[in-house]
């Protein structure tokens, strides 16, 4: 039975382990007559990688002490998803004039009333003011007459054979006429700010008055592929693979409120690297692949070479343990990713959303625990992050959940957060929503 196999599970279904992982779960004392550390094995034993937790909350504030952004003003049909940057003040008067809640008549004193042949239509100047007895044709949204006592709905009025119209139930002053100033009043703070433009807001604003809005600019992100291995076209062949990441990153970047600027591909390429990373002008730079300590893995070497600052050099979760977070300019970050495809994206989860998020003074979601509906075995010392799908109260985990594999976050509505040692069946466990599992597809990539 391979590692990580659930006794009568067929191995393909498995919670399947990384090598590391397995070896974590039987790794025994080192033997005293053991070789000598290579320098890089000194170099990872005296690493102590970073809390998950605790590697969110550097993440978030990373960007919060290096990052002075300018607000920039955007237009209605472009700020859907930005965060406002100025309040949203009234610039009229809401509804901007009386105007009319229903279809119906305008009317003015009591029944019945004599209606006027030409009626109120919305969109059209103010029509003449009424004297009591007298009535008019209106239309929802018209501005109402003036003297107007209260407009009668259609469905409760009646002509008569006179041509008179009659109420056929009870009316009060006011009735069904929306006051000039209702809503809110000229300088009325709507919005304030640090809201998120939703497509309610695009509406109020718009209703409001405004072209624009002042808001807080996309993060630019750049994403540099690296990998000799990688084909951009076709199926696996001669030890060459599918490069998952260059078309998954970006769409998913974007629906972390990112603008991306760039997709390049450099290979194993040293000095490709360095002049990518020198030469960029993101905000935040995310690599894939390279981060641990094999002979074509780049990117440690190079920031040390650009003299950048190591804020997270590998976090206890798996899979994805090798991610790290660097300072590489004083407003510029880069978050490095694993090359495995799940790996990478328990990075972006990890390290990638929360300095995102406060580039773009997006609110940090709201924690939230299910029950899970069978246990899961956890990494002795580390987190775990675990694709779920949620039914009802139930948090369901996924299989195919390999450092390497996408099958399960392909179908997954979430991550569970498992913490060292597992989770049993019906335990409350934290989870971390998927983008366009909240809020759709056509929403969160706009």
């Amino acid at each position: 039975m391979t590692p990580g196999t659930r006794a009568g599970a067929p191995a393909e279904d498995s919670d399947d382990l990384d090598v590391e992982e397995a070896l974590a779960l039987v790794r025994e004392p080192k033997d005293d007559a053991a070789p000598a550390a290579t320098p890089d094995e000194r170099r990872h034993e005296r690493h102590q990688a970073t809390p998950w937790p605790r590697a969110r909350e550097i993440a978030a504030r990373a960007a919060r002490s290096g990052s002075r952004r300018t607000p920039v003003s955007v237009s209605l049909a472009e700020v859907l998803g930005l965060v406002l940057a100025a309040p949203l003040d009234a610039l009229t008067d809401l509804p901007s004039f009386d105007t009319s809640a229903m279809d119906g008549w305008a009317v003015a004193g009591p029944g019945p009333w004599t209606v006027r042949e030409q009626g109120a239509l919305a969109g059209h100047a103010l029509p003449e003011p009424l004297t009591d007895g007298e009535a008019v044709r209106i239309a929802t949204g018209a501005r109402i007459p003036v003297d107007t006592t209260a407009v009668l709905r259609t469905e409760h009025g009646r002509t008569d054979a006179q041509g008179r119209l009659h109420a056929t139930r009870e009316m009060h002053h006011g009735q069904d006429i929306r006051p000039r100033g209702q809503e809110c009043r000229s300088g009325d703070q709507l919005l304030p700010v640090g809201t998120l433009v939703t497509p309610a807001v695009l509406g109020l604003a718009a209703a409001a008055g405004y072209d624009t809005l002042t808001a807080v600019a996309r993060p630019r992100v750049e994403v540099l592929v690296l990998g000799d291995e990688l084909l951009t076209e076709g199926r696996p062949h001669d030890g060459l693979i599918r490069d998952a990441l260059g078309p998954m990153l970006p769409p998913w970047l974007r629906a972390m409120g990112a603008d991306v600027i760039g997709v390049r591909r450099l290979g194993d390429d040293a000095k490709a690297l360095h002049k990518a990373l020198t030469g960029s002008r993101a905000d935040l730079v995310v690599t894939t692949g390279g981060t641990a300590a094999g002979p074509v893995d780049h990117v440690h070497p190079t920031l040390e070479r650009m003299g950048a600052e190591l804020l997270v050099d590998g976090v206890k979760v798996r899979p994805g343990h090798p991610m790290l977070l660097a300072r590489t300019k004083e407003n510029q970050h880069l978050v490095g990713l694993p090359g495995n495809p799940l790996a990478a994206v328990s990075g972006l989860l990890t390290l990638a959303e929360p300095l995102l998020r406060t580039l773009a003074a997006r609110p940090a979601p709201e924690p939230y625990t299910l029950a899970l509906s069978e246990a899961v075995h956890g990494h002795p010392y580390d987190t775990r992050l675990v694709p779920v799908v949620l039914r009802g109260d139930r948090a369901v985990p996924l299989h195919y959940n390999g450092p390497a594999m996408l099958r399960g976050i392909a179908a997954a509505d979430a991550m569970a957060v498992v913490p060292p040692g597992g989770a049993q069946q019906g335990e409350e466990t934290e989870l971390l929503d998927l983008p366009w599992a909240a809020a759709g597809i056509g929403v969160c990539f706009t």
